[in-house]
């Protein structure tokens, strides 16, 4: 596995998915926000300022690379010593 690669895509997927849910938390009832979620999982996050979205948006693709960066890195470990 290529770690570039994949710290690429999940920096990208994790990304994606923290817009998505601000766009989705924009347009849905209050009921349906993962508002109280993205304040608790990222740290310094606030609803909804520009610095704290951008904070959100800089932790979402950190954890992602920091995921892609780790998984492929295992997987090129375990599979050298199987």
């Amino acid at each position: 596995m290529d770690i570039r690669i994949w710290t690429a895509i999940l920096a990208s997927w994790a990304g994606i998915s923290y817009l998505l849910c601000i766009g989705w938390c924009a347009i849905a009832p209050e009921g349906w926000h993962a508002r109280e979620f993205l304040e608790l999982a990222l740290p310094g996050f606030v609803w909804l300022s520009p610095s704290s979205f951008l904070v959100g948006l800089v932790e979402s693709v950190g954890l992602g690379a920091y995921s892609g960066a780790s998984i492929a890195f295992l997987h090129n470990l375990l599979r050298r010593n199987t």
